[in-house]
């Protein structure tokens, strides 16, 4: 099988970004839908309104219905043949990027991101997360290609919440460790490849991009400053977290965070925050070394992600609860198999509890 690297066409990432949206799209189609959440048009409809005030691409708003689910597709797809959108645009988090995505294919249309956080590694991926209606894992669609364009605004990006950034570290993180579990497993990508070279270096320097930057973006991101720091980790979390990602394979991380969204206690959680209990449960699977695994708990920490069951919002730990979770991420479907030894629900659900008695043990609770 070959190896495979594949990324977005373009990508442009700086101040003032957004207000040349209009420009940006008239080279990709006549008319755009702009998917995007209530309170983000609230926020920046205006500005992105104005930037098409020169622009030769028409634009028609629609509202995202908050879940990237079969039946939000199906709508979309519908409103696009109504309103003869030739491109569609997605702006927002994650959901919206997934949900436009997975729009721009049923269509055959180009799609462009524009991010208001950093949330997640979804913008650069040619990849779409599918959820029930209720919030609950279905699915990966995966994507013949990229997006045609990711556009972060960071003037934009610094005004959101601390928070989410955070939770894009928190995603980010598990990037380079279930990069090495794929090398050494020799499993496919979700690129329909083996990992290259390049793919490992960038999630290597993903990881270590978070490890020397990290508490330095928090810190000035909690100023609403954009800081060197700020920059080097909205691209980590964003362009190094999704080459190396989806070109060099997902493994445990992302499979235990799959298997988390059948609690309804851990809704309320954003997905990097979920994933980076999964890189700690992962590297227990793994038995890393005790620096190693002391590092990425108080990594966390640092940055307030969660380390403990608790934290995710699970205030009652039981044994049937954890087992359901474990289940959960051992679908036949899922990344967990990716891993370079044989899982099972029994020794996954055991993971997750001593990761989350490790959480504690650091926390010093």
């Amino acid at each position: 099988m070959a190896k495979i690297l594949i990324s977005p066409s373009k990508y442009v990432q700086g101040p003032k970004e957004l207000k040349k949206l209009g420009s940006y799209t008239q080279g990709y189609g006549k008319k755009a839908l702009i998917l995007i959440s209530d309170g983000g048009y609230k926020r920046i409809g205006k500005m992105i309104e104005d930037s098409f005030a020169k622009s030769t691409c028409e634009y028609h708003f629609d509202f995202f219905h908050g879940e990237c689910s079969k039946n939000e597709i199906t709508r979309l797809c519908n409103i696009m043949k109504e309103t003869k959108c030739d491109c569609i645009i997605g702006v927002g988090g994650g959901k919206i990027f997934d949900t436009a995505k997975a729009v721009a294919y049923y269509e055959k249309t180009p799609v462009l991101i524009c991010p208001t956080i950093a949330s997640t590694d979804a913008p650069c991926s040619a990849l779409s997360v599918i959820y029930t209606d209720d919030g609950v894992f279905e699915e990966y669609l995966f994507l013949p290609a990229n997006p045609n364009m990711v556009l972060m605004d960071t003037d934009i990006i610094v005004q959101s919440p601390v928070r989410l950034t955070m939770a894009g570290i928190g995603d980010a993180l598990a990037t380079y460790f279930e990069a090495r579990a794929c090398e050494q497993s020799d499993a496919t990508s979700c690129a329909g490849g083996k990992t290259t070279q390049a793919a490992m270096a960038l999630a290597r320097l993903c990881f270590d991009t978070l490890m020397e930057e990290g508490v330095k973006a928090k810190i000035a991101l909690e100023a609403k400053a954009c800081t060197p720091a700020v920059e080097k980790i909205i691209e980590a979390n964003t362009l190094l977290s999704g080459i190396g990602f989806e070109s060099a394979g997902l493994a445990g991380a992302h499979a235990i965070h799959n298997g988390l969204t059948v609690l309804e206690e851990c809704h309320a959680m954003y997905h990097g925050e979920k994933v980076a209990f999964g890189t700690i449960t992962q590297l227990v699977l793994e038995n890393v070394d005790a620096q190693e695994l002391q590092e990425i708990i108080e990594f966390c920490i640092a940055l307030g992600l969660p380390v403990t069951l608790q934290q995710l919002g699970v205030h009652e730990v039981t044994k049937e609860k954890i087992m359901a979770v474990a289940e959960a991420a051992c679908a036949e479907n899922d990344t967990l198999h990716n891993m370079p030894f044989e899982v099972t629900p029994a020794t996954v659900c055991d993971a997750i509890l001593a990761a989350d008695a490790y959480g504690h043990h650091f926390l010093g609770i």
